[in-house]
């Protein structure tokens, strides 16, 4: 058995939103690369590769990664470059997108010389992001369109087209349906219209959920099909970050005392919702856990006077607010019970952090299989050196 706590990801689980996910861009005729914001354990790119090669990259650090582990067509966008940094984008990009005008103009010159020197084969096409200031998210730390975002150019900016400009670049989605993805281009195509025809390219952005159950595959085809006969000879691209690994991994924990407070029992477990899925308290949610009952079978047993147990999940780090509830059980819990949190790949790996200097989970790769492989132990030293 696998010491607690570890981070375990299913390569079947994996596959099969791969398959997916390549079924559609064929589909649609929608160029689809990967988010590595949502994913970056890149021991496990070899997998993702046999299906897709093509990434998006906000750091110099996910460019890398991506040139080295997954393929060279990195699509780059960062809310700003500098002059340190640009280069290497250049370098080591395909595409690269502008937050604003300013930047586009101001890194422009260098883009031309690029191109130039390298021919067409190297040349990087460079595009705009736009605020279709259309919002379909409910959680405001993760809406770029609220009024006074920091991302994109609105409207009334960009009038015309900076010369040399290819492409447009808009990111208003966030584990969305396709239905959300219908109102933003409606929005998109009533205020950058004129412009549509004029590129070569649109990045639809994140978010578009495609491997969720429920999620209107042949709405999302539609949507496209319909974009590309308005807008004849434009190559539409995603890059969504969850779908990819959407329920592909688990967060395997233990119980290490059960603690009582004015009536709220708090099982302790060796693993922390601050430095391990912090997502959970910034969203925040509540994660499924295997081993306990659905919140409906919970409540119906405990109204018909059954024996049943309902828990706070408490993390190990000394951060008062390093706890979730509640979940029902149908018995006690004590410790050394193991407690599955589902879903935990997506977004939760590359959050994590060593607060306190709390161990850290290993993360192990489920093979196809059903054998294990041990992708990384982390140390004293990983801890120490990320210190200085």
């Amino acid at each position: 058995m696998n010491p607690t706590p570890y981070y375990i990801v299913y390569e079947d689980k994996l596959r099969r939103n791969m398959e997916l996910l390549q079924d559609v861009s064929r589909r649609s005729g929608v160029k689809i690369i990967m988010a590595f914001k949502a994913n970056a354990l890149w021991k496990t790119f070899p997998i993702i590769k046999e299906y897709f090669q093509a990434s998006t990259a906000s750091s110099l650090n996910e460019m890398r990664l991506s040139l080295d582990y997954l393929g060279h067509d990195v699509h780059a966008y960062c809310p700003v470059y500098t002059d340190a940094t640009f280069p290497e984008f250049l370098a080591g990009c395909s595409h690269i997108t502008f937050n604003s005008v300013a930047q586009y103009e101001r890194f422009r010159p260098m883009i031309e010389a690029h191109n130039v020197s390298v021919g067409e084969e190297g040349r990087v096409s460079a595009g705009i992001r736009v605020n279709p200031r259309c919002s379909v998210i409910e959680t405001d730390i993760y809406n770029p369109c609220l009024p006074g975002s920091r991302f994109g150019v609105e409207a009334e900016n960009l009038k015309e087209l900076p010369e040399g400009v290819e492409g447009l670049h808009f990111h208003a989605l966030c584990e969305s349906s396709s239905e959300d993805l219908e109102k933003v281009v409606e929005a998109l195509e009533a205020q950058f219209g004129h412009l549509l025809d004029k590129v070569k390219w649109l990045n639809m952005g994140g978010g578009h959920l495609i491997t969720r159950e429920g999620y209107d595959i042949d709405r999302f085809i539609r949507v496209a099909a319909d974009l590309r006969r308005r807008h004849p000879g434009l190559q539409l691209i995603i890059e969504p970050g969850s779908a990819f690994t959407w329920q592909t991994g688990d967060l395997v924990t233990q119980v290490l005392d059960v603690v009582e407070n004015a009536g709220i029992s708090t099982a302790i477990i060796d693993a922390s919702f601050a430095c391990h899925m912090p997502d959970c308290l910034e969203m925040p949610y509540r994660p499924a856990i295997a081993e306990s009952l659905s919140d409906e079978e919970g409540e119906r047993r405990h109204a018909a006077g059954e024996a049943v147990y309902r828990y706070r999940l408490g993390g190990n780090s000394c951060l008062s607010g390093d706890y979730v509830g509640d979940w029902w059980f149908d018995r006690k819990l004590n410790p050394g019970d193991i407690l599955t949190l589902k879903d935990m790949n997506h977004y939760t790996t590359v959050k994590t952090n060593m607060f306190n200097g709390i161990q850290h989970p290993s993360i192990i790769l489920r093979n196809a299989d059903g054998s294990d492989t041990l992708l990384r132990r982390f140390t004293y030293e990983d801890y120490r050196d990320r210190m200085s």
